[in-house]
């Protein structure tokens, strides 16, 4: 692929090549969120391809929470992997970015700006004061614009996973129409 190249993954930290962890000049933006969220977003998915792949089974929630909670993930456990890149981040500032998608939600001019910079192409003057340039680059990576995509609502990444399966929701604080009191100890 020519340069610039985007690469997206679910990859732990320590399973990236030592290439791009220290020898290159590429960067990693890892994205985060509310392990109470993953729980129901993961769960969602999960169920989703049962219903197309037979030889997955579909689960209660309070049996992903036990798949959870046991790290039987297929990246491994949550929180080895959240905390190998905020490590990461606090070890190589200049290489990761650790963000919240919580964060992201709540300012997401600030973090827009916080990421271009990181990516060494930051915003200009002119273009953080002109009328509308950040408001349309935020509709035009916005959740709901995504989702619409024509690609990710009728496109598939494998002949049993459908692109509309990545997004349902994309909100901050389901969790708590999902998971019982127990359940939010468990991960606490």
């Amino acid at each position: 692929m020519s340069s610039p190249r985007l690469v997206s993954t679910h990859m732990p930290y320590t399973s990236l090549s030592d290439s791009i962890k220290y020898h290159s000049k590429s960067r990693i933006v890892y994205i985060s969120r509310n392990p109470l969220d993953v729980i129901v977003s993961y769960w969602y998915f999960v169920n989703n391809l049962s219903e197309r792949n037979h030889d997955i089974n579909k689960c209660t929630i309070e049996d992903f929470v036990d798949i959870f909670c046991g790290g039987k993930n297929n990246f491994g456990p949550y929180w080895d992997h959240v905390l190998g890149f905020w490590k990461a981040s606090l070890e190589n500032p200049e290489k990761v970015l650790f963000l919240k998608y919580e964060e992201m939600k709540e300012d997401t001019i600030g973090q827009a700006k916080r990421i271009a910079k990181f990516i060494g192409l930051p915003f200009t003057q002119e273009e953080e004061n002109s009328n509308g340039v950040m408001d349309q680059i935020l509709e035009m990576c916005s959740f709901n614009k995504l989702k619409d995509l024509n690609v990710n609502k009728q496109g598939k990444f494998k002949p049993h996973l459908d692109n509309k399966f990545f997004f349902r929701k994309g909100e901050t604080g389901d969790w708590i129409n999902h998971l019982s009191r127990s359940m939010v100890e468990r991960l606490r």
